[in-house]
């Protein structure tokens, strides 16, 4: 992931930490027909939760089964896992629009094809809800929805409220005529950020370094035991001592040594064991890298007047965008096109990388996204004395993001460092 240190909004940095805890990132799902799943749980306290209960009509000719799944600190990947497993279906029958952060609270509509509505009554998991059952005819895909609504909570914070205001006030204005619309950190593994440099190894045909990469990258925050395992699994290579040391919650990582042990020279096949929803993820992630170093080099190279038209950009919606390479692609012409020229080349790949046989999922025809990205609805909530932190304060602000973009984004112009 490129080092992006160029901000272009100019009010003063705010001082604060983000995600303290998990209920200071809310998402609430926004569909494309206007339907809001509302974090209604685990944003209230032990004592303001009601105990619920759900009913499952019962169904005409209809197949899918629409729900709310709100969950804490859970990924959208590891949620499935759990409701498969709990209503015994299988991951395939489970439809959703988008994943969501795990070190949040949010609220998605998934779809379930034939459920047993008595599992779905029962189902009870720390951490996960399901309700509002509805029948339908039609399951939910990915990239059904419209975007994000966020509720987000900065805490730590040493500055006057006066200060606070003044900063979120000017800062409103200026978000309103646009931010640099950069993939989020959470696009490249969080902490770890690695699924770029996967990725990549695995369009060059690299299988061997790609697997071993997931395996055994670590870094400082990482669980001690996971840490441990990835680094004696690189010193070693001893799959099946791996196998033991990894703890149960590495299922990824479990799944793919499994396979190593089996077939110890198969690593495109141990790449094949994690959900196929999650494998398309490592194409887009370096397509997204490729991207955000395109965006920073013509921010470094234009400064404030980066997100408008420079000589050569294609548009969408009215704004540039740039290239998120594919084996159709073609490059923009002028300063534009030489722009996305260098950084593939920078980068070592051609358009033709991103068509794969032995992996086919990994192949992409390539698209375009806007560099301009817009915080719909920015407001401030409130201000207040954090109670986590002596002495200090605490915002609250709220805005919406059409899909495909990230809160991330907006907080690191607002906060003026990194985000993870």
């Amino acid at each position: 992931m490129v080092n992006m240190n160029e901000y272009l909004t100019t009010t003063p940095t705010l001082k604060g930490r983000v995600k303290q805890r998990y209920a200071d990132f809310i998402v609430e799902e926004v569909l494309t027909d206007g339907y809001v799943c509302k974090a209604q749980r685990f944003n209230k306290t032990w004592e303001e939760r009601e105990e619920r209960e759900i009913k499952v009509l019962e169904r005409k000719d209809e197949e899918h089964l629409l729900l709310d799944m709100e969950k804490i600190n859970t990924d959208t990947s590891a949620a499935m896992a759990i409701i498969s497993r709990g209503l015994n279906v299988s991951k395939k029958r489970i439809g959703y629009a988008g994943l969501k952060d795990k070190r949040a609270i949010s609220c998605q509509r998934i779809s379930i094809y034939m459920p047993n509505p008595e599992l779905v009554e029962r189902f009870g998991v720390k951490g996960i809800e399901l309700r509002n059952p509805v029948w339908s005819n039609k399951r939910v895909e990915l990239g059904e929805l419209s975007g994000n609504q966020f509720t987000i909570t900065i805490r730590d914070i040493a500055q006057s409220e006066e200060e606070i205001r003044g900063i979120v006030s000017e800062f409103a204005k200026q978000a309103q005529t646009g931010l640099p619309n950069y993939y989020g950190n959470q696009r490249f593994g969080g902490k770890r950020q690695i699924t770029h440099r996967v990725g990549k190894l695995l369009l060059l045909g690299k299988f061997e370094e790609a697997i071993m990469l997931y395996l055994t990258e670590t870094y400082e925050e990482e669980k001690e035991e996971l840490k441990q395992a990835r680094i004696n699994l690189a010193k070693t290579k001893d799959y099946k001592k791996a196998l033991k040391e990894f703890p149960m919650d590495a299922r990824a990582e479990k799944a793919m040594l499994n396979h190593l042990v089996k077939f110890p020279n198969d690593f495109a096949g141990a790449f094949c064991e994690l959900p196929e929803k999650m494998r398309y993820l490592f194409t887009h992630a370096v397509q997204s890298d490729i991207f955000n170093k395109i965006l920073a080099k013509r921010i470094e190279k234009y400064g404030g007047g980066a997100l408008g038209k420079i000589d050569g950009d294609l548009l969408i919606n009215g704004a540039p965008a740039i290239i998120l390479p594919g084996f159709e692609s073609v490059y923009a012409e002028g300063e534009a096109g030489e722009l996305e020229r260098g950084i593939m080349a920078q980068e070592e790949l051609a358009f033709e990388n991103f068509k794969t046989n032995k992996l086919s999922e990994l192949s992409s025809k390539g698209e375009r996204k806007e560099i301009v990205l817009r915080a719909e609805n920015f407001k401030l909530e409130g201000i207040k004395a954090d109670e986590f932190n002596e002495g200090k304060k605490a915002l609250v602000i709220s805005f919406f993001l059409t899909k495909g973009n990230y809160a991330t984004t907006v907080l690191r112009e607002l906060l003026k460092e990194e985000i993870f």
